[in-house]
């Protein structure tokens, strides 16, 4: 699945600037988008990507009762992954990789000498959303009932919640599996899992923090759900002030 497929993703778009403009007391403004796409899709994807966003150079909508009007002036598409960790790289003394766990995708980024190995990356389309299908599945197929999304979120971030003994054994026995295919899926593309340095950043950076079984000096984890956000805007700044857009 791409995110160009259908309007989930343009209507995520809009809900995050209406999001930015409140915070910031506007209803009107001409937005640029720095958005990113999986890894290895970046290089497919990016130009029906950029014309998906901008099908509507302007848009009215309404959003929590508060309506909104924007230009749509241009859009900078980066890949996911690599955006989590731009400010870090410089600093990788050695070849370390990088494992960005989403809601909808998994990006393994080895960087070689400070700068990505484009021809090992890879995405797996397995992310967190996949993990929480199949905790319900089996909720629903031992207990015969579901479990508030939230509540799973919960679980996953902070390791623990206060609902009933059957269902967190079931949601805390498929993280973990899911924790377990990560690293197996690491192993499998040739990386050592004692030796090779790896660090996890998104959101399910902290699933494997809190579930993992590997507890070892050469594994860290950055905790920002938002890295690739900052990433995204930094690289888009560099980009602005490169061609003399932003002073």
């Amino acid at each position: 699945d791409t995110k160009v497929e259908d309007d989930s993703f343009y209507l995520l778009t809009l809900a995050a600037v209406a999001k930015e403009l409140k915070r910031r007391g506007l209803a009107e403004a001409k937005v640029f988008l720095a958005v990113g796409l999986p890894l290895t899709r970046f290089g497919a994807e990016k130009n029906d990507f950029i014309k998906y966003l901008t099908k509507n150079k302007r848009v009215s909508f309404k959003y929590e009762n508060e309506s909104y009007h924007i230009e749509i002036d241009d859009v900078a598409v980066f890949p996911q992954c690599y955006a989590a960790v731009v400010d870090k790289i410089p600093a990788m003394a050695k070849k370390t990789l990088i494992v960005d766990i989403g809601s909808w995708t998994i990006d393994i980024m080895p960087v070689i000498n400070k700068s990505p190995d484009e021809s090992k990356c890879v995405t797996i389309p397995k992310g967190l959303i996949t993990c929480m299908r199949s905790i319900n599945e089996q909720c629903v197929r031992q207990l015969n009932g579901e479990v508030d999304e939230s509540e799973i979120q919960n679980i996953m971030r902070y390791g623990r919640a206060d609902i009933d003994d059957e269902y967190f054994a079931i949601i805390k026995a498929e993280i973990e599996d899911f924790v377990d295919k990560v690293y197996n899926s690491i192993r499998e593309f040739g990386y050592n899992l004692k030796t090779t340095p790896i660090v996890f950043v998104g959101g399910g950076a902290v699933v494997m923090k809190n579930f993992g079984s590997h507890d070892a000096k050469n594994i860290s984890y950055n905790l920002d759900v938002k890295a690739n956000a900052r990433g995204y805007e930094q690289l888009a700044t560099m980009g602005l002030k490169s061609t003399k857009r932003l002073s």
